[in-house]
């Protein structure tokens, strides 16, 4: 006979009696404690993930609200707030653009945020193992923890950028304040004049610009044409810090600076992840917080400068056109910048809140998360904006051509305009330290649901090695990201952001809002959050029903269909990708959603009956679907069948471990 000791709490007597409960074999059951007893059996390792105050002691908690909810702007509000949000402001319109996107927020953002927060909470699951509650759908979950690990690849290369950056600051003169010796005769600081007309013997004439000063003309306006030339900074970017080559043909060697910067960034995600939510939780009081602090420093520093108030201008003042809310791309570009800002159906939101307690009010923190992360967006423009718009005075151009977005903005417009201020090297030191501590609180979420997915896989195995698991995790995706240093490693960056980061995603998100709203029923699901929040009106559920069962799907597929209509073969500027990469583009998606037909294949297969009554029966929850821990079950899952005894319909990864039922 085997015995283990379990203490549990006896509410009415408010007293606790420790009993030896034995597992009989000859019984068809075992005896079960009703109320939320924690297990104290010599038998149970003690992880670093869980503490003695944690209400589930074997998956852990987060130690305080904060930590959760820290790790959560952290995870949302990321470096596209910074460097592409303000661009498709100033592109679409301007203030304007803040009305479709604000009502984006509300129709397709926050009712997808609030389901995965409230689905991972309920039930104490990753990503993968979410799908007990639609076993055929089970696949939407392993596509999303394959796209995660796809991006955390490129990700952590855009850090390890980032990291380059920080050090290169650390110098009298910024690097890229000039042209140096690594330039070539196309770079330049300001704009050199190739040729134009002027008035000469009475006549207009058109010639060289050299022939015009050598004969002390003067150019007449708007006849003026410029040479094509680089600024020092966008040199620096493709000749120095990149090493770029021609094209993805041609790879090149690692560059060992970057490789360096990016082993450096994998040390610091594993070290902050070393006891999961336990050690992560910690360190996001900084890095989520300190970067507001940047944000605002730069504001300030911005607001002051000469032409300032000419790029804010254009970003959301004067120079906004409400006439272009009339066109559709400005609709689709404000519900996908909120779609993907927001990290909804990366599977990152689903693992932290699944480490919240049962009765975490989920409500109030997807309000709070969407709502920071948006306010977020929008100040960021401020501080971009004001520095750009002295860069155009000073080099006496117009806003609408120093503005750019993504890496142009981060590494090319934004360090060239601070390195045009006094006491550049600060400025620029603090801006990628910003993006430094923006793109690690993205990255520790994205390896957190790595980490979690194996946790609900094999929960022993992360109770005994959870740190040798996370540091060889990051291990593994350092070598995998060794690709995306060397020469060619931008194209590689922008192939892996063009396929995964898209498709894939919405796939994801749309197959995610039918199965639960339409197979598991919306109203269902209601029933579960009420059990975790309490009993609401029948008007307080009006919008999220609305938006849940019709509005958020169809904008979800307008915009899936969008982007297939309009798909482009990938460009990084101006050079074309070969053929063979953009297969390997549809290569990699194809990758990452296949598991979604072949998981649900499996299951009918391993179902029971003829066709229909296999596909009814794996539409069906799982038989240990519902919380996870006995207290919180209640009468609605008083039937549920004990996880650790029996995982019906359940395949855990693409690592193919399958589950044997235990038999009692």
């Amino acid at each position: 006979l085997s015995h283990r000791s379990v203490l549990s709490c006896q509410r009415s007597a408010g007293l606790a009696a420790q009993l030896a409960v034995p597992a009989l074999p000859w019984l068809p059951w075992s005896p079960q404690l009703p109320s939320c007893a924690k297990d104290f059996s010599l038998t149970n390792e003690k992880d670093a993930h869980s503490s003695d105050s944690d209400e589930n002691s074997e998956r852990g908690n987060w130690s305080k609200k904060g930590d959760y909810l820290l790790s959560m702007v952290g995870y949302a509000v990321g470096l596209g707030n910074v460097w592409r949000f303000p661009y498709l402001t100033y592109q679409n319109g301007g203030g304007a653009f803040l009305i479709p996107y604000t009502l984006m927020l509300a129709l397709a953002g926050l009712p997808l945020f609030f389901m995965e927060c409230s689905l991972g909470q309920f039930a104490s699951l990753g990503p993968v193992s979410i799908w007990r509650i639609l076993p055929l759908f089970q696949g939407v979950g392993i596509t999303m923890v394959i796209i995660s690990a796809f991006v955390t690849i490129y990700y952590n290369v855009i850090i390890a950028y980032a990291l380059y950056y920080l050090f290169a600051s650390f110098q009298k003169v910024l690097p890229w304040s000039d042209c140096f010796s690594w330039a070539d005769e196309f770079c330049s600081k300001t704009r050199i004049v190739s040729d134009c007309n002027a008035t000469f013997g009475g006549e207009i004439v058109h010639a060289n610009f050299s022939v015009i000063t050598s004969h002390n003309l003067t150019c007449i306006n708007g006849t003026i044409n410029y040479k094509p030339v680089q600024f020092p900074s966008e040199q620096y970017w493709n000749k120095v810090a990149l090493q770029r080559s021609s094209g993805l043909d041609e790879t090149g060697r690692i560059v060992w600076y970057l490789a360096l910067c990016l082993l450096l960034s994998w040390l610091i995600v594993a070290a902050a992840l070393f006891k999961g939510i336990k050690s992560s939780g910690k360190v996001v009081y900084f890095t989520a917080l300190f970067p507001y602090v940047i944000l605002l420093i730069l504001l300030v520093r911005g607001a002051t400068l000469e032409g300032a108030l000419d790029g804010i201008e254009y970003y959301i003042g004067s120079q906004s056109n409400i006439t272009k809310l009339m066109e559709a791309e400005v609709w689709k570009d404000a519900a996908t910048q909120i779609f993907y800002s927001l990290s909804v159906a990366w599977g990152g939101l689903v693992a932290l809140s699944s480490y919240n307690k049962f009765h975490n009010n989920c409500y109030s923190d997807a309000i709070l998360v969407c709502v920071t992360n948006c306010v977020t967006s929008v100040f960021a423009g401020f501080a971009i904006f004001s520095i750009l718009g002295h860069m155009a005075f000073v080099s006496k151009r117009p806003v609408s051509e120093v503005v750019d977005s993504g890496f142009d903005l981060a590494f090319v417009a934004y360090p060239e305009a601070l390195s045009k201020l006094p006491v550049s090297p600060l400025w620029s030191f603090l801006f990628f330290f910003m993006l430094l501590l923006l793109g690690l609180d993205s990255q520790f979420a994205s390896i957190e649901t790595l980490t979690t997915t194996i946790q609900d896989i094999s929960p022993r195995v992360m109770k005994k090695l959870r740190l040798p698991v996370t540091l060889g995790l990051c291990a593994v995706l350092f070598l995998l990201g060794l690709i995306c240093v060397t020469q060619a490693g931008i194209y590689w960056v922008n192939l892996i952001d063009h396929f995964c980061a898209g498709w894939g995603i919405l796939i994801s998100a749309v197959l995610e809002i039918i199965g639960i709203v339409y197979i598991y029923g919306g109203n269902r699901f209601i029933e579960d959050i009420e059990m975790m929040i309490g009993k609401k009106s029948c008007l307080f559920w009006m919008w999220w029903r609305m938006c849940w069962f019709f509005i958020t799907p169809v904008l979800l597929m307008a915009i899936l269909v969008w982007s297939l209509i309009t798909f482009s073969r990938p460009t990084y500027g101006s050079v074309l990708y070969p053929t063979w990469g953009t297969a390997v583009g549809w290569c990699m998606i194809i990758f990452c959603v296949i598991w979604i037909p072949i998981v649900a294949i499996v299951k009918i297969i391993k179902a029971e009956g003829n066709l229909v009554q296999r596909i009814v029966s794996c539409c069906r929850p799982a038989a240990n679907w519902g919380p996870y821990l006995e207290c919180h079950r209640g009468e609605r899952y008083s039937h549920i069948v004990d996880s650790k005894k029996k995982k019906e319909h359940e395949i855990p990864t693409v690592t193919a471990a399958v589950y044997k039922e235990q038999r009692i």
